[in-house]
């Protein structure tokens, strides 16, 4: 019997890099099912035809509430409750504070923080006493990093919102805790820099301040999300987990 055994698992942002892995994760830790959810319905589908059995992918986009009406109603429709949540889409854009724009915040903002915000409140009447929440932060909300002030900001709200819902939960012994990743290599990273040679030599650079030497791997965050998800974190609550090499803490 895996960590996870017959849990109902919700991934927002599932169809590729992290939310992909811990897909995949939960169902080897012995999720009964998984949920993931993506803007793009190509994607949705190559995702789970490479994950294979028990995942539903529901199209949506978590900065639009009408989108998280769906997903929640089939989830309520198929198994009628959630024991685990993982709020991990999201997205950024290197922008100088002189040419950051209202619709660039805007963007981001929507994403990152009223996605977050919304993911649970929608699944708040699914969710099971003593479920497990965790959003997806970054090493970001905690350092200065140049040209990414939104993007920042955004994981230092996701950060403080998931102190206040530890204890707003309380009551329903609900858990609620961030894992913040260093540099990962993903295709959004690359997306990021714009190719994959601009990719290789951002994380190359990013890695002369990691002691580990090195970016991480989707899986490596995807395991420290089981771990959260699972009992044996049952005494982990509001905690920010950094899985980052020690980037953050060294």
């Amino acid at each position: 019997m895996g960590k996870l055994q017959g849990k109902i698992a919700l991934v927002t942002g599932g169809n590729s890099g992290i939310g992909l892995a811990t897909a995949k994760r939960f169902l080897a830790d012995g999720a009964e099912h998984v949920y993931i959810t993506g803007r793009r319905q190509d994607a949705l589908d190559a995702a789970v035809k490479e994950i294979g059995k028990g995942v539903t992918a529901v199209q949506g986009d978590v900065s639009k509430l009408a989108d998280l009406d769906k997903v929640v109603g089939v989830i309520k429709q198929k198994h009628g409750r959630l024991d685990v949540v993982f709020a991990n889409a999201g997205g950024g854009e290197f922008l100088k504070l002189a040419d950051a724009t209202e619709a660039h915040f805007d963007k981001y903002f929507n994403i990152n923080v009223k996605g977050v915000l919304f993911t649970l409140q929608k699944a708040l009447p699914l969710l099971t006493d003593g479920a497990s929440v965790i959003f997806n932060g970054s090493v970001a909300g905690s350092k200065g990093m140049e040209m990414f002030g939104v993007y920042n900001a955004t994981k230092a709200a996701v950060r403080s919102l998931a102190r206040t819902w530890a204890m707003e939960l309380k009551g329903r012994k609900i858990r609620v805790n961030v894992v913040s990743p260093g540099p990962i290599v993903t295709p959004a990273i690359e997306g990021l820099a714009g190719s994959k040679e601009a990719a290789d030599a951002m994380f190359e650079e990013m890695a002369k301040g990691v002691p580990l030497g090195r970016a991480g791997q989707p899986d490596e965050i995807a395991t420290a999300v089981s771990f959260l998800a699972s009992s044996e974190a049952s005494y982990v609550n509001g905690v920010e987990l950094f899985v980052d090499g020690g980037m953050i803490q060294v």
